[in-house]
């Protein structure tokens, strides 16, 4: 059942197989609160028969219909703000996006309430350009000052349209202080959900490291490899991109790359390692909450979502879960691996306190968060006579 009887929309930036990662799992849990009407910008998902989308009706805009619009809807950047602006919500009393581009953009009246979760202000045009901008062939070429200016361009539409919700919710703190600072606004923090339920947490652990992630510059797997290289520590990476022939020529002889791998091989991996390592800066990091569902402890960044997330051992020992190093530089990750090695430091992270502290980043947990915001907003608004419906 809905949580309320009056059509709701959802707004998402796009559904692609290429893209299935934390903001495809608020989309489903939100579908599954709300049963609304989907829109995007295109639709790559509902025409596939092993999709949780199949045989949906999805609202799309004119960038499905342009040539490779539906596969590569990224190239039409400049167009993304406009063709969102065109999607119709008009019929809806309550909007929901679901934004880390332009979702949060669309139009409404007044009389609506628009709620949206924002998985990131747009990193390439904030605090990362620079570092897009160096790793960009295309910005390289005699087009980057054309580049330039369209990030300056999307910049200028982003803050426009970041006073176009109602009300917004972030996935960390360390988002919430990114919408702040580029903003001006404030953002009540909610987690995205995590199955945990997927994870078996009671194996006996063994003795390798584990890196599970894409592999791209940003998420800075090369420390990790240099680390486990230098200490001479088993390391296990799972994932593939543009980083893994560069990874693969700095790794030491007990570094083993898998490729991308199936859930499954994936959770075996999380249930036996000595702990997962992550030296990325994200938004949230899913992965860290799943390797702590899986019992494994976290030897991760000290920066950004895994605050959030992550107990220190140093700072917290009695609810300790992993152990956090403070720059995302070299010395700081082999001097954490070092530590947590020649310490037995997981020794002091029982995995049943790790599954316990991930048990609340729950789907279950993030439902009813929601629900209960939802609500309150609604009543707030004085949408119509209706009253929300309970969650059951």
């Amino acid at each position: 059942m809905a949580l309320f009887p009056f059509p709701t929309a959802l707004v998402h930036e796009w559904f692609s197989p290429r893209s299935v990662g934390g903001a495809e799992l608020v989309v489903q849990q939100l579908d599954q609160l709300l049963d609304p009407q989907l829109f995007a910008l295109v639709d790559g998902e509902s025409g596939r028969p092993q999709s949780w989308l199949a045989g949906r009706q999805i609202e799309t805009s004119f960038i499905q219909k342009l040539p490779w619009g539906r596969s590569h809807v990224q190239q039409y950047l400049p167009l993304l703000p406009l063709a969102i602006e065109q999607l119709d919500l008009s019929g809806y009393p309550l909007v929901l996006s679901s934004s880390h581009l332009v979702a949060k953009g669309v139009l409404t009246s007044p009389e609506q309430l628009h709620v949206s979760y924002v998985h990131t202000p747009v990193r390439y045009a904030w605090d990362q350009m620079h570092a897009y901008l160096r790793r960009s062939r295309l910005a390289q070429s005699p087009l980057g000052p054309w580049i330039r200016l369209q990030l300056h361009q999307l910049r200028q539409w982003d803050v426009l349209s970041a006073s176009r919700p109602d009300r917004l919710i972030a996935n960390s703190r360390f988002t919430a202080q990114r919408i702040a600072r580029y903003w001006g606004r404030n953002a009540t923090v909610l987690p995205p959900p995590v199955d945990v339920e997927r994870f078996d947490w009671q194996q006996p652990r063994e003795d390798f490291y584990l890196s599970v992630c894409r592999l791209v510059p940003y998420k800075r797997v090369d420390l990790v490899v240099q680390a486990c290289r230098e200490l001479d520590l088993p390391l296990v990476v799972v994932g593939d991109g543009p980083e893994r022939s560069r990874l693969e020529a700095m790794a030491g002889p007990s570094t083993r790359f898998l490729g991308r791998s199936s859930a499954h091989e994936v959770e075996q991996l999380l249930a036996r390692c000595r702990a997962y390592v992550y030296a990325g800066l994200e938004d949230f990091g899913i992965a860290p909450v799943e390797a702590m569902a899986s019992g494994a402890p976290v030897v991760g960044l000290g920066r950004g979502g895994l605050l959030d997330s992550v107990r220190c051992l140093s700072q917290e020992p009695a609810q300790a879960t992993g152990l956090l190093f403070a720059e995302q530089q070299l010395g700081a990750v082999k001097a954490a691996l070092e530590s947590f090695e020649s310490n037995g430091l997981w020794q002091q992270l029982p995995a049943e306190r790790l599954r316990l502290h991930a048990e609340g980043f729950s789907e279950e947990s993030f439902r009813q968060r929601l629900s209960s915001l939802l609500i309150d907003w609604v009543n707030q608004h004085g949408i119509g006579s209706h009253s929300a419906v309970p969650v059951g």
